[in-house]
């Protein structure tokens, strides 16, 4: 009992102290004059998979690179079958009006770099390196974009109103906030990060030790479904406030994120070996998850009730299959 209490914590202190991380950064860079847009296609994009990445950096460098590995591709899966199933039970999300597309190909995109490297059997500095590159070429396609789009408004006063606007969407954002207190955020969120990572990867392995399964199964089921939580209560909080766009962004900027940035800072600083035999089956699902999405990013069909039950069902028969 003690353990599964462990992680719990090891998973709250994670999360908060993700989202002071996420305050405290976005706050600073606001009070130094960097853009707001500038602020939420990157720090906000990479502070909120800050426990994902904490978990992946200490579960590789105490050799555990099955753990770092089964959360990311674990949290992809969920993200999509569960992440989008619970919203869509509680209230049908209208995605067929949402423009998607592009950032879907893009995450399609993404997966099958990450699967082609995979077949070289471990993530390497090699892997890094092209993952990170391909993330970077990403973020500036889409901060030309946005910038695009504001050079398209009504002159002057329509960018005033867009900045506006982008200022109030990034969460966090408080352009009052005192000195003392974005010290503070920074603070905690630096070093709670490390400290809970480290009791969730401890108390994993030990649970992983304990009922004879691996420790890659642990971070595709418990590990990957507890880093998922902020997600999920972002798209319920959204779906409920009939925001779909947001939504369904939130989870296909998401996965973009943990291919690219998870496993290819990961893989700068230790090799992830990938046992092929083992994960098969869960890079099978984790495509197979992602393409679920055509007939709601292409063919205009919203995530109804009925859709909700069945992407749920799905996950759990997966975590089923996985855990036995």
């Amino acid at each position: 009992m003690l353990v599964w209490l462990m992680v719990a914590l090891g998973l709250v202190i994670l999360l908060l102290a993700g989202d002071m991380l996420v305050r405290g950064a976005v706050n600073l860079a606001l009070r130094v004059g960097i853009p707001a847009l500038l602020v939420s296609l990157t720090i906000v994009a990479f502070g909120t998979s800050a426990p994902e990445l904490l978990i992946s950096l200490k579960a590789a460098a105490q050799d555990k690179p099955g753990l770092a590995l089964g959360n990311v591709v674990g949290s992809n899966t969920a993200n999509i079958l569960l992440v989008l199933g619970i919203p869509a039970i509680l209230a049908t999300m209208h995605t067929g009006t949402c423009e998607t597309r592009k950032s879907f190909v893009v995450m399609i995109g993404g997966t099958l770099l990450f699967l082609l490297l995979a077949l070289r059997g471990q993530f390497d500095l090699l892997s890094g390196v092209v993952l990170l590159s391909v993330l970077a070429l990403i973020l500036m396609d889409q901060g030309r974009e946005a910038l695009r789009h504001r050079r398209d408004g009504a002159g002057a006063g329509a960018c005033a109103a867009a900045d506006d606007d982008e200022l109030e969407e990034i969460e966090g954002a408080d352009p009052h906030m005192p000195w003392w207190k974005v010290i503070l955020y920074l603070v905690l969120g630096l070093v709670g990060l490390p400290f809970g990572a480290s009791i969730l990867v401890d108390s994993a392995s030990e649970i992983a030790r304990d009922y004879g399964i691996s420790e890659t199964v642990i971070g595709l089921t418990l590990v990957a479904l507890g880093t998922s939580l902020p997600e999920l209560a972002t798209t319920v909080m959204a779906a409920l406030r009939r925001q779909a766009d947001v939504a369904l962004g939130n989870v296909i900027g998401s996965n973009l994120f943990n291919l690219l940035a998870i496993i290819g800072v990961t893989s700068l600083f230790a090799k992830i070996p990938v046992d092929m035999p083992e994960l098969q089956f869960d890079f099978a699902v984790m495509l197979g998850a992602s393409l679920l999405l055509i007939p709601f990013v292409f063919l205009g069909r919203d995530i109804n009730r009925l859709w909700g039950i069945v992407l749920s069902a799905l996950y759990v028969a997966y975590v089923f299959v996985v855990l036995s």
